[in-house]
Parts: structure tokens; C-alpha cells; sequence
């Protein structure tokens, strides 16, 4: 089976404008084969997702979730292209799951995009001071850095983040998978989270 590559990925996200797991996971089972990977994106509607992402999503919907006997509090903003989705039961019904997830795993970003660099910075310098005289060759350093920083969108990032309900699944799969439901370019906007007793 040929090896999967970080450049091969990168090539068919280039040619489709899915995400690098869904690429990652397409061309894994093509058994590195392009054509077959992006039929694999078609069948599971990726594509066409991705496709709709550039629309304009300018109606949703704010949701509230409040845990914990009201000690922990989310306002989430989630946004589709019509008022006829924003009120479906499903799209209600996403927005109500993003809020628990916020609730639940504390994210501090929507996205990777909204890292700040000195942030990702700060967090490749301490893998490096955890790695000190290790004497490993730099790629390989290099590797080890990019999945710490990898780790850590999957900790802050809410789209990055494991579903809580099916830890298989991220949460940016829950709304590519609306996405394709709907037919809409579906976005998560922003959110707050309050807990009591939290500056």
C-alpha cells in the first residue's frame, strides 16, 4: 500500500476543498489512488459541502444551553442560508448539540484559523523544552511539533474537537454532515461560555 503523504493530502484538499482528515481518510482507503479518493468524497457528500462553504450564511440561530443546576452557561451563534433550515428541527437541533459541546470541553476558538501564531508559538516552544537534549534527528523533531500543535487544536478548536456523544467523530464532521443534509452552507459564527465563578 503506498505511503499517504502530508503533499498528497494537501493535492487533493487543493482539488476538492474538503478537510485534510476527510482527504487523509479518503485517500487511506483509495489506497492512494486520487480518482478513487474523491469518488469516496462524492458518495459521502463531502464534496458538495465543501462546495456550498462559500456561500453566504446569513440567517440561524443563537442557542442556549445551561448545565450543572445553571453553574455552567453557553450562547451559541450558528448560522444557515435561510430563515426555512434555521428553523427546522435538525438545524435546532445541531445548534443545541454545539452548545453542549461547549459546554462540555470548554473550547477557546471556533477554529484553528483564530489561534493567535504566538499561541501556536508558545505551545511548539514547550514541546521543544519537553523534548530537551533528545539528539533526534530535526525532521523528525519537526514531526513530533506539528503533532503537538495538532493535539492542541483538538483541545481548544471546537471544530477540531472529538464529539462527546461519538468520540470517533469530530465536531466539524457533525456540521459537514448537516451541511449535506440541508443543502446550505452552514457555519458556527461564535460562542460564550460561562461558568460560575470563572474570571
Amino acid at each position: 500500500m503506498a505511503e499517504i503523504t502530508a503533499s498528497m493530502v494537501k493535492e487533493l484538499r487543493d482539488k476538492t476543498g474538503v478537510g485534510m482528515m476527510e482527504c487523509k481518510v479518503a485517500l487511506t482507503e483509495a489506497q492512494g489512488d486520487f480518482e478513487k479518493a474523491i469518488v469516496h468524497l462524492r458518495e459521502r457528500g463531502l464534496m458538495s459541502a465543501a462546495k456550498k462553504a462559500g456561500r453566504t450564511a446569513a440567517d440561524g440561530t443563537v442557542k442556549a444551553y445551561i448545565h450543572a443546576g445553571g453553574k455552567i452557561g453557553v450562547l451559541i451563534e450558528v448560522n444557515c442560508e435561510t430563515d426555512f433550515v434555521a428553523n427546522t428541527d435538525e438545524f435546532q437541533a445541531l445548534a443545541y448539540e454545539l452548545a453542549m459541546q461547549v459546554a462540555a470541553a470548554s473550547p477557546l476558538y471556533v477554529r484553528r484559523e483564530e489561534v493567535p501564531e504566538e499561541i501556536l508559538q508558545r505551545e511548539r516552544e514547550i514541546a521543544r523544552t519537553q523534548l530537551g537534549d533528545s539528539k533526534k534527528p530535526a525532521d523528525i523533531v519537526e514531526k513530533i511539533l506539528t503533532g503537538k500543535v495538532q493535539k492542541y487544536y483538538e483541545e481548544v478548536c471546537l471544530l477540531d474537537q472529538n464529539y462527546i456523544k461519538d468520540p470517533a467523530k469530530k465536531v466539524g464532521q457533525l456540521v459537514t454532515d448537516a451541511v449535506s443534509k440541508t443543502g446550505e452552507n452552514i457555519q458556527v459564527r461564535r460562542f460564550a461560555r460561562f461558568k460560575i465563578g470563572e474570571e
